[in-house]
């Protein structure tokens, strides 16, 4: 069976995260959008849910964390290549997200970080598997 997969994050201004990710080139799913949550579309089998922090509250019983001081997950996301790493980053940090690693070559593998606008980080990285080491 192949399974999605919708990881869901806490954000402090729906509208500002809509438009941030918009910049990067992502869409979002109308029929999962409201004035709490919307569906950013990763792929047919992966979204990541921005939910309103208080809405996002009523799904579970632990504190939500602040992800501008601590780690909550790290999202890889994978590109089609080098450059494809680089300008995704390049419109991230121009919407306003902070880099959140150095560029990192290993030469069959190319890699930079960047943390949303809610602090939340992103891993883009690059993999060539005709070189990847055995």
């Amino acid at each position: 069976m192949s399974r999605m997969i919708f990881i869901n994050h806490a954000v402090a201004d729906l509208a500002k995260s809509i438009e941030f990710f918009t910049a990067l080139g992502f869409t979002f799913n109308p029929a999962f959008t409201d004035d709490k949550a919307t569906c950013l579309v990763i792929n047919d089998r992966a979204f990541v849910m921005l939910l309103t922090t208080s809405f996002f509250d009523g799904f579970h019983d632990k504190q939500t964390a602040d992800a501008m001081t601590t780690t909550e997950t790290l999202l890889g996301l994978s590109a089609g290549s080098r450059e494809e790493v680089d300008d995704l980053c390049n419109r991230a940090f121009a919407a306003g997200g902070v880099q959140s690693t150095e560029p990192n070559d290993q030469g069959f593998m190319y890699g930079w970080g960047f943390q949303d606008l809610d602090g939340h980080l992103w891993e883009v990285m690059w993999m060539d598997p005709q070189e990847s080491p055995a």
